[in-house]
């Protein structure tokens, strides 16, 4: 195989490892946060507004972990720092 073919499996992997497990921690994460938001919104209703903003301020950094992971997955694809550099030592050689 080319550098070229391993250079696309390499990148077509990470990229779903990344979408993979950098999306697992933030469900994961944004489903604790759901439990303990509505364990807390059971045991002090006069709290609702304060703790339903910081949920959604919350999950929403939370929720940003998978999208810099998505971000990071279409960029090995499609944006591939790695070709220009195959692609010069191929036309040096």
């Amino acid at each position: 195989m080319d550098s070229s073919t391993w250079i696309a499996m390499v990148s077509i992997l990470g990229a779903a490892f990344t979408t993979g497990i950098g999306t697992l921690g933030p469900a994961f994460g944004e489903g604790r946060a759901l439990t303990q938001a509505l364990a807390s919104l059971a045991q002090q209703p006069d709290a609702s507004a304060v703790i339903t903003r910081t949920l959604f301020v919350g999950m929403a950094m939370v929720e940003s972990t998978a999208i810099y992971c998505f971000v990071l997955s279409l960029i090995l694809v499609f944006a591939n720092p790695f070709w220009n550099h195959a692609i010069a030592q191929a036309a040096g050689n």
